[in-house]
């Protein structure tokens, strides 16, 4: 397990690593910790780095910085930075899981493996680390979170058709729940999508709709 190489980052602690990388799946076939509590510990150091970066860069009041923020570290988000990483091939899970290792899990690793790199090297290295992902995104100013909610709206519209979100799952403790909504128009069930809010979801599930539209 090298992938931390390319950024100079040498966890040695690879018990502490392992966890980072153990879905509950796993942990609940063969024993030991999940990455759970690494996520809760990773998601507040990344919000920290996210939020002191914006605000030091971008001259623009609180509701605009929190949007642009949320782009930056939404689960789309979040996944693509594991995949650049190379968390995703590391990630174990149990054999329920073997062919759903989706987004969501993917995206949850990027926060635990931040978790334990933060626990280990400490916070400016961890603020190194994510900055040198999310930069090269920021600068060529990605679009993770595109409001599809209101492009799948428009197409509706000219149509006539109705158009609503219904939440299909809520799972995990308060501080960490994760949401599924579908996307019906005239009945029928055109997208899903997971987030960690309702409306990063309800985004997710518009995206997927126009995805099957083009």
């Amino acid at each position: 397990m090298d992938f931390l190489a390319k950024y100079n980052i040498n966890i040695k602690n690879k018990t502490l690593l392992q966890t980072a990388l153990t879905h509950s799946s796993y942990s609940n076939e063969h024993g030991g910790p999940n990455y759970e509590r690494l996520e809760f510990l990773g998601d507040a150091v990344l919000q920290l780095i996210s939020s002191e970066y914006f605000y030091q860069n971008y001259n623009v009041p609180e509701g605009e910085l929190s949007k642009i923020r949320a782009s930056f570290v939404c689960e789309e988000a979040l996944a693509q930075y594991s995949k650049d990483v190379g968390i995703d091939k590391y990630i174990k899970v149990g054999n329920g899981q073997l062919k759903n290792i989706n987004d969501t899990i993917i995206a949850d690793c990027f926060e635990s493996v931040l978790g334990a790199i933060y626990l280990e090297l400490g916070f400016e290295t961890a603020k190194r680390y994510v900055l040198e992902i999310l930069k090269p995104h920021i600068l060529k100013h990605h679009v993770f979170l595109g409001d599809y909610k209101s492009k799948l709206q428009e197409m509706v519209q000219t149509s006539k058709k109705s158009l609503e979100y219904r939440l299909v799952s809520e799972e995990g403790p308060s501080h960490d729940k994760t949401f599924v909504f579908e996307v019906v128009i005239d009945g029928i069930v055109y997208g899903k999508g997971t987030g960690k809010n309702k409306k990063e979801a309800e985004q997710q599930a518009a995206k997927d709709a126009l995805t099957k539209q083009a």
